[in-house]
């Protein structure tokens, strides 16, 4: 899969200028600060800021020694996106997002944009007001109505804790009576570690599966409009 998702990723980078990237935004409680894209390829834990590197080690080793385990939460994006992928019902394109991602061993919540912070913003907050000049903000993550703005698509994802611990856990045997299970072995305390890769190649074969479609549907007629740009960040 994240051979296929490198090869979708030149593809778009080549035909549309599309760039798919991604990164470590928090192991455990530990959050990082987004300083850099690139301070991203420097460190194994893809952390976007290079002088947490040394802190995220300690946490880690820590972690390791204890026999325990954390989950840890991704953040991937895809700028320069074409305007109009998706479809208003069975084919959305953050629908399809969230499908795909969910598929990714151990994830077990997908964010668009705002995700979860939507419930706390009002709707004169939340709403990406179109300006002359472009958009104001991209709370909607680069997706409105289940069709790309043209705006970087966001997405973040939620991976569990490694379920394979030192530490004893409480479980029932085949005939159903009580037991513990100690897992041995060398085992991530951290599996969210190894996924910043997966997630951007997922991201990047949904996006080419609904390049394609687009393009079997209107048989590349295009139509020129005005580029509108985009908003920086929002959280």
């Amino acid at each position: 899969m994240v051979a296929a998702g490198a090869v979708a990723k030149k593809w778009l980078q080549a035909a549309h200028g599309t760039r798919i990237r991604g990164c470590m935004e928090q192991i455990g409680e530990v959050v990082i600060p987004f300083m850099s894209w690139d301070d991203v390829e420097g460190n194994p834990f893809f952390a976007p800021d290079a002088g947490s590197v040394a802190e995220l080690e300690a946490y880690m080793d820590a972690l390791r020694r204890s026999g325990d385990s954390v989950g840890a939460r991704l953040r991937v994006t895809a700028s320069g996106v074409p305007v109009g992928l998706g479809a208003p019902l069975y084919d959305k394109l953050d629908a399809d997002i969230a499908y795909a991602m969910m598929g990714i061993n151990a994830v077990k919540g997908v964010e668009i944009g705002a995700g979860f912070n939507a419930v706390t913003q009002k709707g004169s907050e939340h709403g990406d007001e179109l300006l002359p000049d472009g958009f104001a903000t991209n709370h909607a993550g680069g997706v409105l109505g289940g069709i790309s703005t043209g705006q970087d698509i966001e997405v973040s994802i939620a991976i569990k804790p490694t379920s394979s611990i030192r530490l004893p856990r409480r479980s029932i045997d085949r005939a159903g009576e009580a037991t513990v299970v100690e897992t041995h072995g060398r085992h991530d305390p951290c599996v969210g570690i190894r996924a910043t890769p997966i997630a951007e190649a997922m991201l990047a074969l949904v996006l080419i599966d609904h390049v394609l479609l687009h393009r079997a549907q209107n048989a590349d007629v295009r139509h020129d409009v005005p580029p509108i740009p985009a908003a920086s960040r929002s959280r």
